[in-house]
């Protein structure tokens, strides 16, 4: 995917979804609003010059993002909508644990990367802004296509696997079903 860039630290979960919208205790609808403060004017048109009011931004799977990404206040509605909105990863060179994981608990993958790591994407963008990033989760890699920069990174292994099967904890639960029957049969 071609990555929606915000080159902004401490981004935090009232910039990601500000407190108006966080009535619902539904998991969709939220991600027209994910940035709200910065996509729309005081009167509720789109600001052209924010990346995500533009494309080919607007429909990338990918958000790289500044440093402590996710800080603030632990409301999963962040999560629910950079997911609703369509992201699939957040790069970043830190995460706010309790952001990363309501982030895995959603099928949102927090992409942690060095500082380093993260200037040269940043600096390839700026140089190239159509440059599309692969990030393999079974590999635990991320790289920039066409090129060899290229970087690891750690996930637990429980939610890679549920993020590999598109499982949540009860559908983890349910893959072992059989396993537990014959647990129990013993």
């Amino acid at each position: 995917s071609i990555p929606a860039h915000i080159p902004l630290m401490n981004i935090d979960t009232d910039m990601i979804i500000p407190k108006q919208f966080l009535k619902t205790i539904k998991r969709t609808g939220l991600g027209k609003s994910l940035f709200y403060e910065m996509r729309y004017d005081e009167s509720g048109k789109l600001i052209e010059k924010f990346i995500l009011n533009n494309d080919p931004y607007s429909k990338s799977k990918i958000l790289l993002a500044g440093k402590n990404f996710g800080c603030g206040s632990s409301r999963e509605h962040a999560a629910w909508a950079l997911a609703g909105y369509g992201f699939k990863v957040i790069v970043s060179s830190f995460f706010a644990d309790i952001f990363k994981g309501n982030a895995l608990n959603n099928g949102l993958l927090p992409v942690q990367v060095s500082e380093d790591f993260l200037q040269s994407l940043f600096e390839q963008i700026h140089k190239n802004p159509s440059i599309e990033l692969c990030v393999d989760v079974q590999a635990q890699s991320i790289e920039i296509i066409g090129t060899d920069l290229r970087a690891e990174f750690d996930i637990d292994p429980y939610k890679k696997t549920c993020l590999i099967n598109g499982y949540d904890d009860i559908d983890y639960l349910v893959s072992k079903r059989a396993a537990i029957i014959a647990f129990e049969a013993k």
